[in-house]
This record gives C-alpha cells, sequence and structure tokens, in this order.
C-alpha cells in the first residue's frame, strides 16, 4: 500500500499495532512512548521524521521512500508480479541469494 497522507499513514500504523495484539499504553513498553503521545500519532497528528521512525521500528515495520516514476515497479515486485519478461528464464536459475543461503546451510 502506498500512501499519501498522514492520516493514511496513522491508519496503517493503527492497522499494525492491532495485528499484534498490542494496545496503545504497550507502546510504553515497547519504543519508550507513552499513551498519549503514541495515541497523538495515530490520530494523525504531525510528528518528527524521528519519532515516526521509532514508532515504525517498534512495530517491526520499515518505511520505504520510492521515486514516483518506480512506484509501479515496486508496488509489481512486492506483489510477486514482474513484467521484465526474461525474469521466468531467471527464476529457473538460482539467485545469488539462494546459492549463499545454501552454502551457510552446508556449513
Amino acid at each position: 500500500m502506498h500512501m499519501k497522507t498522514l492520516s493514511e499513514l496513522s491508519a496503517e500504523i493503527a492497522t499494525r499495532r492491532r495485528q499484534l495484539a498490542y494496545n496503545q499504553t504497550d507502546m510504553l513498553m515497547k519504543i519508550g512512548m507513552s499513551q498519549q503521545q503514541y495515541q497523538r500519532i495515530e490520530s494523525g497528528g504531525d510528528t518528527r521524521v524521528s519519532t515516526l521512525l521509532r514508532v515504525i521500528e517498534g512495530l517491526d515495520m520499515e518505511l520505504m521512500v520510492v521515486p514516483r516514476d518506480q512506484m509501479a515497479s515496486v508496488q509489481a515486485h512486492l506483489a510477486g508480479k514482474n513484467d521484465d519478461p526474461d525474469a521466468q528464464d531467471r527464476e529457473s536459475e538460482p539467485s545469488s541469494w539462494s546459492l549463499l543461503i545454501k552454502d551457510l546451510k552446508d556449513e
């Protein structure tokens, strides 16, 4: 999901917190932020980037900034789709990551 507004980001943060079965007061233990501070973020209040990054880390999320002209490709990749005609050929070949993981398992 790509977000363009602070309210969309706030809603995504609240959804993730609920998925993890945390309540807002749990965020004090998780990231050192009071329930009142955290509630302000979920309600769409403006916040510092450093605070937002702390919340995202505490919810085991990642923040990704993508150039607009690359957004469709990134979304397709995340959805498991690829418009690259050579991708099928590469899928049949072991990737460097899979070879590295195999090497690590063999040790």
